[in-house]
């Protein structure tokens, strides 16, 4: 496995835990990952709201933030959160999930959405 290249070693260490899973979805999540930061995936609550449906799990390899407004209960895994989006996530009764916590309750990665 070759070298990891991150200051952030809270990502460095996600990337090899993601890339060591067997399935498809982890490993595509950590190559995402490996993209510099200028490159990272930036998703707006607004696109949440208009691309998924409710009870949906989205999983997006990078920040989410809190423009636009949202209108369906649904559980968002990202890398990080603004205050203003996990307010809005949180206030439509949703759940705001690091990607670790995300892998952690659903291994198989089944039903998940990437966004971004």
């Amino acid at each position: 496995m070759r070298e990891i290249k991150k200051k952030n070693q809270r990502v460095a260490e996600l990337i090899k835990t993601l890339s060591k899973k067997k399935e498809r979805i982890w490993k595509d999540v950590a190559s995402r990952l490996l993209k510099s930061r200028r490159n990272q995936s930036i998703v707006n609550i607004a696109t949440i709201n208009r691309h998924a449906n409710n009870g949906d799990i989205i999983l997006v390899p990078g920040k989410v933030l809190g423009y636009g407004e949202l209108n369906k209960k649904i559980t968002v895994g990202a890398l990080s959160f603004s205050k203003e989006a996990k307010r809005k996530i949180m206030n439509m009764k949703g759940v705001c999930l690091k990607i670790e916590e995300l892998l952690e309750k659903n291994p198989k990665g089944s039903k998940i959405r990437i966004f971004g």
